[in-house]
């Protein structure tokens, strides 16, 4: 469950100049969501982790430093890394979320004790933070730990903390529904299709969820076909579903600013799934 991809900067220099490096967050994401070029992010990416992590260091005051380690390392993590490397997918995702609670915490000193919140309070806590402004730290905390459950998803303690970033999503719902071209609903829509009926889950949840990330996309973010198909029609095996939102994805235009990498990865994961349709259905 999960995912945002980017990545890549031009020049090392530029990078590490004072104030050309506070930018790094906006220009790094530009550059690679814009990108077209899989493998070149997923070579060029490993440098520039350990560069963020460098700069995290250089400006321990800048949240939005910390929130750009949180997505970027979380991006890798649950895109570029074999799902058999399960410790090093685990230990990536683990330090995101790290990042994620330390971004939120160095933005307001009210959520440095958001981890240690009771799961039946948390969604009160949370209430405090309903402004624009709060939007990305809630969003980046809710998405990087869905990414860490999953990855440590053979744990207990860790599955366990499933409705916990739910809640962190849903408080960002509550802000702004369509934040991030549906990519919130999107996630919240994955949360609740996990189960099939029989064993508790939502499945008319999750598709009210995923029904309004389409509409709050309106064509651009196509990897909300992907996951609609993969994680509910595969769940309730509607074959018509599942076909007809695959070639929705791949018959559009994946060129959208900032989006086009994630569109590009969407399409191969359409193409993955329906040329696997018959052996799954």
């Amino acid at each position: 469950m999960s995912r945002l991809r980017l990545l890549v900067v031009s020049s090392m220099v530029a990078l590490l100049s004072g104030c050309a490096a506070m930018q790094l967050p906006d220009n790094l994401s530009g550059a690679i969501l814009d990108s077209d070029d899989l493998q070149t992010v997923e070579d060029g990416l490993p440098s520039y982790l350990l560069m963020i992590d460098a700069l995290v260091e250089t400006y321990p005051k800048s949240e939005e430093m910390k929130r750009t380690a949180a997505t970027l390392n979380g991006a890798y993590a649950g895109v570029f890394v074999d799902v058999e490397a399960v410790e090093r997918r685990q230990n990536m995702t683990a330090k995101a979320l790290n990042y994620a609670f330390d971004a939120f915490c160095t933005y307001d000193k009210d959520a440095c004790e958001l981890r240690d919140v009771p799961p039946d309070e948390l969604a009160s806590v949370l209430s405090q933070w309903d402004g624009e402004d709060d939007l990305p730290y809630l969003y980046t905390l809710g998405t990087t730990w869905a990414g860490y459950i999953q990855a440590h998803s053979d744990d207990w303690l860790a599955v366990a903390e499933l409705g916990q970033a739910q809640s962190v999503l849903e408080q960002a719902v509550s802000i702004e529904p369509g934040y991030e071209k549906g990519t919130v609903l999107l996630y919240l829509g994955v949360m609740n299709s996990i189960l099939p009926p029989s064993l508790g889950g939502k499945p008319d949840v999750a598709q009210d969820y995923f029904e309004r990330a389409l509409t709050a996309a309106d064509g651009d973010n196509l990897i909300i076909q992907v996951y609609y198909a993969s994680q509910y029609a595969r769940l309730l095996f509607d074959r018509e579903l599942h076909d007809r939102l695959l070639q929705e994805a791949l018959s559009s235009d994946p060129y959208v600013e900032g989006l086009t990498l994630q569109n590009i990865y969407a399409q191969q994961e359409a193409a993955r799934l329906l040329a696997s349709a018959d052996d799954y259905f």
